[in-house]
């Protein structure tokens, strides 16, 4: 098989699994209403079925990439496509919130395992950096592909299927990936470090406790209050884990989260400013479901093509990012980018929620389009900032960062609906955190690349595709 024909194969192999992790973060969103009504789950449930899937994502891609640099990206890629398949179809069986719950567990641990092997197939089957970074801005826009149809393909499912069919739509895909990744062939380099690595139990179980008792604190905030007992003792519980993880992490040989990769000024800029991105983006789609499902009466197909101003522009920018990237260079794409989604959410806030949808719909395209543009390019410069044989680790770190983004953006939003009589009140009180929040990220961006050298700008994906060369 010459070089082209197997470079192919490894990107439709990857895309295909981080296809269906991003459209299971989207298409689940149109989905909560009817998941409510059939499993009689009110608003604090509705944020455990999201935040099931992006806390155990989050907690356990640490995990998923020491795993890759010790076991190798394609076989753990398989494991994780396996166990996903699994889940998805025990959460289309599931009878209680409790089970559905169970499912998104097991699909966020299989989706920590492939996301961190397809960045490092990626990156170890295109040497080049400049041929890299266009293919990650091409992997990144059929990602965002996924996102934009999600609540379109999700509204239609439910409207004619069900909501089962929203995770049952994953297995068919699942199945072929597997059989597409076993006729992958690669030599994969496995760090001789790397496989004699022990694993970071510790580090693993005060990492998954900060996470998981700090998503409790804000999501149970509203119920009990900020000044309750329950609520004062599991932020101390957090805040007690958290310091024990850093303290694990700084004093372990080979720790889980290697602490030194984040005095790489761009590696640190590129977690925190996705991170932001992930939590301002996320935060919003689950404001706008229970904005057009509950306030304004949308059926879900409805709501589906409500969402389309926000998620259309996605694909749209992840594609033309590589060609941004040229223009403007690293720097200032990111850096722009969030000053247009900081535009984009304090219009939003400007309007409130009470306007009518066509006035709410005019920033939702800036919004998807600044996402889509920070992904790809963000995604680049971390990976081509560390060594190759720490690129698992440095995955499992940048995703970690977006689904911990997304996993707070989520909670925050939910508690501040709920602590509001009105979905529009904490909504305009959510749009105006990400307002600061984005403009703040790319101001730290600006400093990050600053302090460092420009990354590669991308070749076209069409050359780095169409070239011939022997297999290495």
């Amino acid at each position: 098989m010459d070089r082209s024909k197997h470079q192919q194969r490894v990107l439709l192999a990857t895309s295909i699994s981080y296809v269906i992790v991003i459209l299971d973060t989207s298409i689940v969103n149109v989905g909560l209403e009817r998941i409510a009504e059939s499993l009689a789950g009110g608003i604090a449930g509705l944020q455990w079925v999201v935040t099931a899937y992006t806390l155990t994502f989050a907690s356990l891609l640490l995990t998923g990439g020491t795993l890759v640099d010790r076991q190798g990206a394609r076989n753990v890629y398989v494991a994780g496509l396996l166990a996903f398949t699994v889940a998805s179809a025990l959460c289309g069986v599931a009878q209680s919130l409790a089970l559905l719950v169970a499912g998104r567990i097991l699909q966020g641990a299989g989706a920590a395992l492939l996301v961190p092997a397809s960045m490092t197939l990626i990156n170890d089957t295109w040497p080049n950096p400049r041929e890299r970074a266009a293919v990650f801005g091409l992997w990144a826009g059929l990602g965002g592909v996924a996102m934009a149809s999600g609540p379109l393909i999700g509204g239609l499912l439910i409207g004619s299927i069900g909501w089962r069919s929203i995770f049952l739509v994953n297995v068919p895909i699942c199945v072929a990936g597997v059989v597409l990744a076993l006729r992958v062939r690669i030599a994969e380099p496995v760090s001789p470090l790397a496989t004699k690595r022990s694993f970071d139990v510790a580090g693993q179980i005060a990492g998954i406790a900060a996470l998981a008792l700090l998503n409790l604190v804000v999501i149970a905030a509203p119920h009990y209050g900020w000044g309750s007992p329950v609520i004062i003792g599991c932020s101390v519980a957090a805040l007690t884990a958290g310091v024990a993880f850093i303290a694990i992490e700084a004093s372990r040989f080979q720790p889980m989260m290697p602490l030194d990769l984040f005095r790489n000024a761009v590696f640190s800029g590129a977690a925190w400013v996705s991170m932001v991105s992930a939590f301002t983006f996320y935060g919003l789609m689950f404001d706008l479901s229970l904005l057009f499902q509950r306030q304004l009466g949308y059926s879900p197909m409805h709501a589906g093509l409500a969402f389309l101003p926000l998620t259309i522009v996605v694909p749209i920018g992840s594609l033309l990012s590589k060609r941004a990237a040229g223009w403007f260079g690293e720097k200032g794409l990111v850096a722009g980018a969030f000053l247009l989604a900081a535009a984009g959410y304090l219009s939003l806030m400007a309007l409130g929620a009470s306007a009518p949808y066509a006035w709410l719909a005019l920033p939702l395209p800036a919004i998807g389009l600044a996402a889509s543009l920070i992904t790809p390019a963000t995604t680049a410069a971390m990976m081509a900032s560390v060594e190759r044989d720490r690129s698992g680790i440095a995955a499992g770190v940048l995703n970690a960062a977006r689904q911990m983004g997304a996993l707070l953006g989520v909670a925050l939003s939910g508690s501040l609906i709920a602590a509001h009589p009105q979905i529009g009140d904490g909504m305009r009180w959510s749009v105006l955190i990400a307002g600061v929040l984005s403009a703040s990220a790319g101001v730290i961006w600006w400093r990050a690349l600053t302090r460092s050298p420009a990354v590669c700008s991308p070749a076209p994906v069409s050359d780095v595709l169409s070239r011939k060369r022997p297999m290495q």
